[in-house]
Parts: C-alpha cells; structure tokens; sequence
C-alpha cells in the first residue's frame, strides 16, 4: 500500500500533467451575483494571478497540509503545515519533519525550517511587528512565540491538557498581537471564546460560548486585529464574522452569500481586509474556493477564484495572509495540500491577438 508521501507526491504529478486551468482570474462580479452584503456592487476590474512555480522547494522538502501562513516585513512568507501527519487523524506524534518553512517572497526559495519533532496538530501562524512568530497547535493546546529562526520565546496553554480557564485552551486555532504586545486567541475547535493576554502572557480577560447569538460562536477559526483596532473574528460554524472592541464588546456582524463561509482572514496594506471562504463540508468536492476583499464596514470590494485543484484555484483554503507588497498567500489543506502566491494582475486575460 502507498504511503501517504507517495500518495502526495503521485498527487503532485498528476497535476503537472493536467491541463492548467487557466491563470488570470476574473474578480468574480457580474451585474447579478456581485452586490456587496449593504447591496453595493463589488469591483470587477482588479483581478489576481497566481505566480506558477512558487514556491521553488529543494527535493527534500514536500508540503503537508497547509494550516497557516505570515508575512514578515521583508515580504518573507512562513508557511506552517503538517508534513506526513492529518489534522484529522492526528497520531499524537511530533511531526518528524520541519512544521515550519521561512520562503523568499519573490522567488519562492526556502531560506530557513525549523520546529522538527515539536508539533503534533500545527494550525494558526502569525508574524508580529517585530517579525516573531506565533503558532498555535490544537493537539498542544498550546499557542507558542518563537523568533524568526525559531528560538522559543514564551508558551501559553498546558501542553497537552485541554481545559477553559487562564492556563489551558482546548484546541486553538489563531492568535493576534497587538502593538503593545498583547494577543487575543481563538479557542477554537474545543471551546467557542476569544481570549486576551498580557504581553508576557498573563490572561486578562475572555468571552463567548458555543452558540448562534451575537457574542456566540461556532469554530473561531482566526482571528484579526483589524486597522481600526476591532476585533474580528472568522466564526466559521456560524458562516459569519463578528466585530468586537478590544474588550470584548460586541459590535456587530457580517454574513450573507456574498460573504460565504470565512475560515481564515488577513490585514493588507491598503487597510482591507482579506478572507479565504473554504467552502461549506458538502459530503463531496468543496462547494466554493475563493478570496473576498472587505472594508471594515464589510462591504465585498473584490472576489475571485473558486474550489479546485489546478493551479489558481483553492481546496479547503484554510489560511492567508497579505505581504507589504500586496501580493496574497492561500494555504489548503486537505487533499491539495500546498501553498500558492497570487499577485494582482493589470490584464484581464492570458494573451492579446496578434495585431493584423
């Protein structure tokens, strides 16, 4: 019987010698699916491509599934995945392999890997202001803080011990770090609340339970610090994001077909904000794959893409995150299992026609 490697990598092939879909996608607006959730009307002339043969990994390196993502200010992407391991059958194993992969943002070269033999289910990464990098692993229950080349720096969570109260989580999700260096986490799979910590890690504060109302949530799957310093929470189960101060107060909500399903969410240098919709769990195929952009009254500016495994297209986007140079991640998981950049286009197709 095949391993999972060499399923992956007989995946791999296959997709090479597949006809590539076609790379230059359309904002997906058309006069009669493109009203924004306010009844606006989303832009249709800012479309993406994806960059082919990003990223440019040595033979010894292969992807497993792609649960996080982060951009540091360099435009170097950290890629968080799970080797050989599933996140649905976790093994409770340390992932042999490096968990975490430092690539060039240009030219896809890895520049660094560390966190081999240390996680076990890798979920949410984030890249603060001074370049750490925060990861959370939802078999840990931990939320961990490392420097770019992964040096420990500080733990929060009792490792493998679930639980609700200020020293455990069960099974989180995402992290975010504000500039004063306090960080609010989801947890998550486990629990339904958003937490808020110290700097140093101290807790402070926590809300929300398992629920529908407002307040309430359904897999906090990430979480963001917006430009305006709200509190935006993907509550995937819900099919919906939810808007709170920094106190937990809650403010309002966003959900609708235009807005789908968010599972993981990104601040851009313009001040919007990015969402990878992977999708509801339709016993089959994923039903949709794409990339919507908001402002921060969660008007849809933009959307493209949809649920595939060519090139450009996403399966289970579970993770993204926007570069400084405005050029997008999106990690899936699942049976793609791959990372791809996509950089914004001033064209909207592959070729003009010969002239005469």
């Amino acid at each position: 019987m095949a391993t999972r490697r060499e399923a992956v990598q007989a995946l791999a092939l296959t997709g090479l010698r597949a006809v590539i879909a076609p790379t230059w996608l359309e904002a997906a607006s058309s006069a009669s699916a493109s009203s924004d959730r306010k009844g606006g009307k989303a832009n249709s002339l800012a479309p993406f491509h994806v960059v082919h043969g990003w990223p440019d990994l040595p033979d010894a390196y292969f992807l497993g599934e792609v649960s996080g993502v982060g951009t540091d200010s360099r435009n170097n992407v950290f890629v968080f995945h799970r080797g050989d391991h599933s996140g649905q059958k976790p093994t409770g194993q340390p992932i042999e392999a490096p968990a975490v992969l430092n690539l060039d943002g240009n030219s896809g070269k890895l520049l660094g890997a560390w966190g081999a033999n240390t996680f076990v289910v890798p979920h949410g990464l984030r890249v603060d202001r001074q370049d750490n990098v925060w990861l959370t692993d939802n078999y840990l229950h931990q939320v961990i803080k490392f420097s770019a080349d992964g040096k420990l720096l500080m733990s929060v969570g009792t490792a493998r011990t679930p639980g609700c109260d200020a020293t455990h989580f069960n099974r989180p999700t995402d992290i975010a770090v504000a500039a004063d260096g306090s960080f609010f986490v989801s947890d998550g799979y486990g629990n339904s609340r958003i937490a808020k910590f110290s700097a140093e890690g101290k807790f402070l504060l926590d809300w929300g339970q398992k629920g529908t109302k407002a307040g309430e949530f359904d897999t906090p799957h990430n979480v963001l610090i917006g430009p305006d310093q709200r509190i935006y929470v993907a509550d995937r189960g819900n099919n919906r994001m939810q808007v709170f101060d920094s106190n937990g107060k809650f403010l309002e909500k966003w959900e609708g077909p235009e807005l789908g399903r968010p599972w993981g969410l990104s601040n851009a240098p313009d001040g919007s904000i990015y969402m990878v919709d992977g999708g509801d769990f339709p016993a089959g195929p994923p039903n949709r794959g794409r990339v919507v952009r908001l402002d921060t009254q969660g008007n849809v500016l933009e959307k493209w893409g949809k649920a595939g495994r060519y090139d450009g297209q996403t399966w289970l986007g579970h993770a993204i995150a926007v570069a400084r140079s405005g050029d997008v991640y999106v990690g899936d998981v699942n049976l793609v299992m791959r990372i791809q950049k996509f950089s914004r286009s001033t064209q909207t197709c592959l070729s003009q026609p010969p002239a005469g």
